[in-house]
């Protein structure tokens, strides 16, 4: 099985921005068992600006574009540092590929990072895609790592996208406000019904919210790829994926109709 693993910034930071780093280890050796038994994992990981924040000593994250851009140079470092020490405990060899939309939007460019991804896999490499954000402007930048989380598992034919972040899955309500809210566990249609029930930005460090989450959800669906939300506080649950036990929310992607 091909996975494609999107991993938020609530996940591997503290509200600080420092790196939680009791959940990134338990993360990277999860993964690494994925690996162990023969599945490809590519990761697709938040973090530079927020643990550029934390490193740097800032009261929070930056709101211009210069700001955000010098908190990722930093922040990337420590990122790629710390899941390369993580991986090599479990003898894995990580990649970092940095992407913008102008790649994504130029077929020639496009084309090379999907070969390249390719070789990677072939090779047992696990690599880790984030956006650009050093050289991203407003007008490049895909803007959030929910939707280049499915790009990258459309374009690379992923089985299954999974979103970590800092809630369960998709609810009957905000379950942050309202104890009644119902977890939903299969999503077989984006109706306007469920559209309605996304909410705004999520944590103060990063950029997504169950809007983007479910525009993800649509370009998986649309691709024929399954999408799970899940919470990224306990990377374990993802061994359920393996036991085959459904977690959080997942989004079903049409069947193909079996050739007669």
């Amino acid at each position: 099985m091909r996975i494609v693993i999107k991993v938020g910034t609530s996940t591997l930071a503290y509200p600080t921005g420092h790196v939680n780093l009791r959940r990134i280890s338990r993360l990277c050796r999860v993964l690494s068992d994925f690996k162990n038994a023969g599945h490809e994992v590519i990761l697709v990981s938040s973090g530079a600006i927020g643990m550029g924040v934390g490193k740097l000593g800032l009261d929070g994250r930056p709101e211009d574009i210069q700001g955000k851009q010098a908190a990722a140079a930093v922040g990337q470092c420590e990122l790629m540092y710390t899941y390369d020490k993580e991986f090599s405990e479990y003898h894995h060899t990580v990649a970092q590929i940095l992407i913008t939309g102008g790649e994504v939007e130029q077929p020639e460019h496009f084309r090379n990072f999907k070969n390249t991804m390719e070789r990677l896999l072939q090779w047992n490499v696990l690599p880790i895609v984030n956006e650009n954000d050093t050289v991203a402007t407003q007008e490049i930048a895909i803007g959030d790592n929910d939707t280049l989380a499915a790009i990258v598992a459309t374009s690379m034919h992923a089985d299954l996208l999974i979103l970590l972040s800092d809630i369960d899955g998709l609810f009957t309500a905000d379950p942050r406000t309202d104890p009644d809210a119902e977890l939903i566990e299969r999503v077989e249609e984006l109706t306007p019904e469920i559209y309605a029930l996304a909410g705004g930005e999520g944590s103060g460090l990063g950029t997504g919210g169950m809007v983007t989450k479910l525009s993800a959800a649509k370009l998986c669906m649309d691709a024929g790829c399954d999408m799970i939300i899940a919470n990224g506080s306990n990377p374990t649950l993802l061994y359920a994926l393996l036991d085959e036990v459904d977690f959080g929310t997942r989004f079903c992607a049409p069947k193909k109709e079996e050739e007669t």
